[in-house]
């Protein structure tokens, strides 16, 4: 079975089996009372971790049956807020805690504990018809500011731009503009073109960049596929061009790569610990790796 092949069956098929693990664990719960609460966990948050961590949740709870772990998406900052407010035991997410929300966590007497499970690159994409293969940091910069609004002024044909972006509340809208739009520097002010469509997931801006030729998006390299192109990225003329691939995202050659991350409150202990350890471990960086996405051992 090939990687993507893999990630596909994962993607469709895994948030099934994850519910039906789901319902058979709360079935055994109301039946059996050796199954006790501090056996279940809630990961909630970012969107590009969503599948990689109901791949996690399902291989663990089939070496765990006792165990009930229930996994959703909603973005980074959604992940952050439910840590925050206790409503979830796990945040994950593609961005780091912004400091105004570590501050709310400790106000609320939440001590957030920052672990980095995986990493990621980012994808920038097109349809597979478009001709352009490759882009500087200063020309994608141009080209979700709105300075360039035609393909033609990127070596292109003449043809308008259609920018697609994740939602404000995603993480990876939130690195993208930072390291992409703003360049690193904090003290920039760039924002996303008024025209940019903001899509809802990552498996969104996929579909839409397969079925339309003038659109560009950005995503995790978990979401790629043949029905869209990746492009090479370089951080200006004088540099070399590289893909998101394992190996340059590890070496740090690819520019914008990056670490997902998960949050517990306080040192992950009982149950959490076990997950994470799960996770940490060769079986579970081995799914990071089936999942299209880059182990960090």
């Amino acid at each position: 079975m090939t990687i993507l092949t893999k990630f596909k069956f994962i993607r469709f098929v895994v948030p099934i089996l994850v519910f039906m693990s789901c319902a058979l664990s709360c079935e055994r719960n109301s039946q059996n009372p050796s199954i006790q609460k501090e056996h279940s966990i809630k990961i909630k948050g970012s969107d590009t971790m969503v599948n990689l961590a109901q791949a996690w949740a399902e291989a663990f709870m089939r070496d765990h049956p006792q165990s009930l772990i229930a996994v959703t998406g909603g973005g980074s900052g959604t992940g952050i807020a439910a840590l925050i407010s206790s409503t979830c035991d796990i945040a994950e997410t593609s961005r780091k805690m912004k400091p105004k929300e570590q501050e709310e966590a400790k106000a609320n007497g939440i001590n957030p504990v920052e672990m980095t499970v995986a990493l990621d690159g980012l994808a920038v994409v097109v349809n597979p018809e478009n001709p352009i293969d490759r882009l500087t940091i200063d020309e994608l910069s141009d080209i979700f500011t709105g300075k360039i609004r035609n393909w033609k002024d990127v070596r292109g044909e003449d043809l308008p731009i259609v920018l697609l972006s994740r939602e404000v509340n995603s993480g990876t809208h939130v690195y993208f503009k930072e390291h992409i739009l703003r360049k690193g520097d904090p003290k920039r002010t760039e924002e996303f073109d008024d025209r940019s469509l903001l899509m809802p997931s990552s498996q969104s801006i996929a579909d839409e960049i397969a079925q339309n030729p003038n659109a560009i998006g950005y995503y995790g390299i978990g979401y790629s596929s043949p029905t869209q192109k990746i492009l090479a990225i370089a951080q200006d003329y004088n540099h070399p061009y590289f893909l998101p691939t394992i190996e340059n995202i590890k070496n740090g050659n690819y520019y914008i790569s990056r670490p997902l991350l998960m949050y517990s409150n306080g040192e992950p202990a009982g149950w959490i610990k076990d997950f994470i350890d799960f996770i940490l471990s060769p079986e579970g960086q081995k799914i990071v790796e089936d999942v299209d996405f880059v182990p960090i051992q």
